[in-house]
């Protein structure tokens, strides 16, 4: 099992894992079959040049990003099962996690991982037990002629997503009570990194000079920057292309154009609401008029 953790910010941290060497067995697990036909079912309807079901399916895949990227990336997980542990515990499955050395020190990998690992349980748990309840309440919906019952399907596959984010993230947590991670700081996302750190800030000069060339106030194009303690991105719009193909695992594209675009917005969101609120502070502290 090759693990990577990823930066996509100076606060938050991508986990996902590429299953290497795995067997594939003829007596697939319930669970298992139900996924494999609901995927074939999904590819089918995404061909469909018109029809409530090409309208599913491009609903759906909006709806697909917009679900929380580390939800995501613990799905990349294998469940933990009895046969895992087994494995795992007699040494014949090896687990081993990939990292940047020059943004994550070794020594605080496995802390990250830890956190990465439980601070979600609690949530995933919560909404998979409540997507599972909500599922009786849709039966009135299957009355209805033609069209599948739409808002069951969707508590079903809420239900099985929490289930599976909380299955990797109890893998996780297995391997790390018994110290079953490998550290391995991989060089190459140190360049990887080192690439998009150019890149960003290329971007930055280009609206910088966007700005003034906009007649912008230059004061505030070319302010002082924020302070160290402040979220910056460590990845850009490219960074999923780019670490995809230099790492040789194509899924990774979309697990970080994804995350990329979520944390971006969520940045840009959190410096909206502290410039009004600095705003709201100013007026409020300004000078008051006197009798």
């Amino acid at each position: 099992m090759r693990l990577f953790l990823l930066p996509i910010s100076t606060r938050r941290t991508l986990i996902y894992c590429q299953r290497i060497n795995e067997q594939v067995t003829k007596e697939q697990s319930y669970i298992d079959k139900i996924t494999t036909r609901a995927s074939t079912t999904w590819v089918k309807w995404e061909k469909y040049e018109e029809g409530w079901q090409k309208k599913v399916t491009e609903y759906g895949n909006k709806l697909f990003q917009r679900l929380a990227y580390e939800e995501w990336g613990l799905k990349s997980i294998p469940p933990l099962n009895a046969r895992r542990k087994a494995q795992a515990l007699e040494g014949h499955e090896n687990a081993h996690v990939e990292f940047p050395a020059s943004i994550i020190p070794r020594e605080s990998v496995l802390g990250v991982m830890r956190s990465l690992s439980t601070e979600r349980q609690a949530l995933h748990k919560k909404w998979m037990w409540g997507s599972i309840i909500g599922m009786p309440m849709t039966a009135p919906v299957a009355l209805l002629p033609v069209l599948p019952n739409i808002p069951f399907f969707y508590l079903v596959f809420r239900a099985w997503s929490h289930w599976r984010a909380l299955s990797g993230s109890r893998h996780i947590e297995f391997l790390l009570d018994h110290n079953l991670i490998r550290t391995s700081p991989l060089p190459l996302l140190n360049t990887l990194y080192a690439i998009n750190r150019v890149d960003l800030s290329l971007g930055r000069l280009k609206t910088e000079l966007d700005g003034i060339g906009s007649g912008s106030d230059h004061d505030q194009s070319l302010r002082i920057p924020k302070s160290t303690s402040d979220e910056e991105m460590l990845l850009s719009p490219m960074s999923g292309r780019l670490f995809a193909d230099a790492l040789e695992v194509a899924e990774l594209e979309a697990e970080i154009d994804r995350a990329v675009q979520q944390v971006k917005k969520s940045i840009e969101a959190k410096e909206e609401l502290k410039e009004e609120k600095d705003e709201l502070d100013a007026a409020t502290k300004g000078p008051r008029s006197t009798r």
